[in-house]
């Protein structure tokens, strides 16, 4: 799948603008899963741009709606992202806006397959 091909990356602009086609087309409930994965990209991608507090929300939205999907759900190892998500946002908070900057995005979570 595109989109997380682009998460996976780094590509976090380019994988909400994948995703939230794929999202659009969905019906509901799968529809909120694409949704939550999306949202952590986002979160990511402010995160780069330096954006705190966008970051830290983005972040906890997505991880909120992927809860019900755990641990797998359409191929993907759900509950590894949200616990890896969960970390990073953890981070976040303890870099604090003025540090965030010192955290390389390369260590970003990555959609994994569920085995």
């Amino acid at each position: 799948m595109r989109g997380v091909e682009q998460f996976n990356v780094g590509e976090f602009f380019e994988q909400h603008e994948t995703l939230e086609i794929l999202w659009r087309e969905t019906r509901t409930p799968v529809r909120a899963l694409y949704h939550g994965i999306l949202q952590i990209g986002v979160g990511f991608h402010h995160w780069g741009n330096g954006n705190h507090h966008g970051a830290a929300v983005l972040l906890e939205e997505g991880i909120a709606r992927l809860g019900p999907f755990g641990p797998a759900c359409q191929g993907v190892d759900v509950a590894a992202l949200i616990r890896d998500a969960s970390a990073a946002r953890e981070e976040l908070l303890r870099l604090g806006a003025d540090g965030m900057g010192s955290y390389d995005l390369a260590r970003a979570p990555k959609v994994r397959w569920s085995p």
